[in-house]
C-alpha cells in the first residue's frame, strides 16, 4: 500500500524543504484511525464544548450550516436507541434471508460499540435554510450539498478529537432508521439523523493504516502550466 508519509517527503516545493507546519499536518492526519473500542473514562465536558465547536468551523453549502449535533452520554439513553436500532437491524437482515446466528452477532456488536462508548454525537441535518426549488432533481441537490456540509463537520470533531488525544468512530446505521432513532430521541421533524460518531479514550491503536496508492484514486487530465501568467 501506499505511504503516504514517505512519497511528501520526495516531493519538490518551491523553497529549501516541505514547510515544516505541512510536514506536522501530514504526519498528524495519516496518524488517526478509527477507534471501536474505548477506555471507561468520561470526556471532560469543556473539551467535548470544543470538540463540537470545531466541528461547526466547516465549510458548508452557502454558509448554511445545516449540521446538528445530539449529544448521548448515560447509559440508559445509549442503551435505549441501541436497542431499537438493533431491532431494526434483525429486521432488516432476517428480510434478507441472512443467517440468524450473524444476525444476533451482528446486533450485539452494534449494541455493544454503542454502549460502550462513553459518548456518542449523533449528527443529523436540516433543510430548514437550504434553498428550495420546484424541480425535484435540484431539491435532491441541496440535501446532497447539505449531507457534505454535515460530513465535513464530522471530520473536524473527529480531526479535533484525534489532537486532543482522543479516539473515533464514524458509524452509518442511523440513516437506515432515522425515524426510529428521531422518535427514540425525540427530535425535530427536520433533524435528518445522518451518522453517530463514537467518542472516548482509545483502548487499542485501530487497524494497519493502509491506502490505495495514488494511481488508483488521482487522475491528472493535463501538465502543469510552466508559467501561471501565459501571454
Amino acid at each position: 500500500m501506499f505511504n503516504a508519509l514517505h512519497e511528501h517527503e520526495a516531493t519538490q516545493w518551491p523553497g529549501e524543504a516541505m514547510p515544516l507546519a505541512l510536514d506536522e499536518a501530514a504526519g498528524f492526519l495519516a496518524s488517526r484511525r478509527s477507534i471501536r473500542r474505548y477506555l471507561p473514562v468520561p470526556i471532560p465536558a469543556g473539551l467535548l464544548d470544543r470538540l463540537l465547536y470545531l466541528g461547526t468551523c466547516a465549510p458548508s453549502a452557502h454558509n448554511r450550516q445545516p449540521w446538528r449535533f445530539v449529544v448521548l452520554r448515560s447509559h440508559e439513553t445509549k442503551a435505549r436507541l441501541a436497542r431499537s436500532m438493533g431491532d431494526k437491524l434483525r429486521r432488516d437482515r432476517l428480510a434478507d434471508n441472512d443467517n440468524p446466528e450473524d444476525i444476533e452477532a451482528d446486533v450485539a456488536r452494534s449494541f455493544a460499540r454503542v454502549t460502550s462508548a462513553p459518548v456518542i454525537v449523533l449528527l443529523c441535518l436540516t433543510m430548514e435554510d437550504m434553498d428550495r426549488y420546484q424541480e425535484q432533481t435540484r431539491n435532491s441537490h441541496e440535501f446532497q450539498m447539505a449531507t457534505q456540509s454535515l460530513a465535513m463537520a464530522g471530520q473536524n470533531i473527529m480531526l479535533a478529537a484525534h489532537a486532543a488525544g482522543l479516539a473515533s468512530c464514524w458509524m452509518c446505521a442511523p440513516m437506515f432508521c432515522a425515524d426510529i432513532v428521531r422518535g427514540v430521541l425525540g427530535l425535530a421533524d427536520h433533524w435528518i439523523p445522518q451518522g453517530m460518531l463514537t467518542l472516548g479514550y482509545g483502548s487499542n491503536e485501530g487497524k494497519p493504516f493502509q491506502r490505495k496508492p495514488p494511481h488508483v484514486t488521482t487522475l491528472y487530465l493535463d501538465e502543469a502550466e510552466t508559467s501561471l501568467n501565459p501571454q
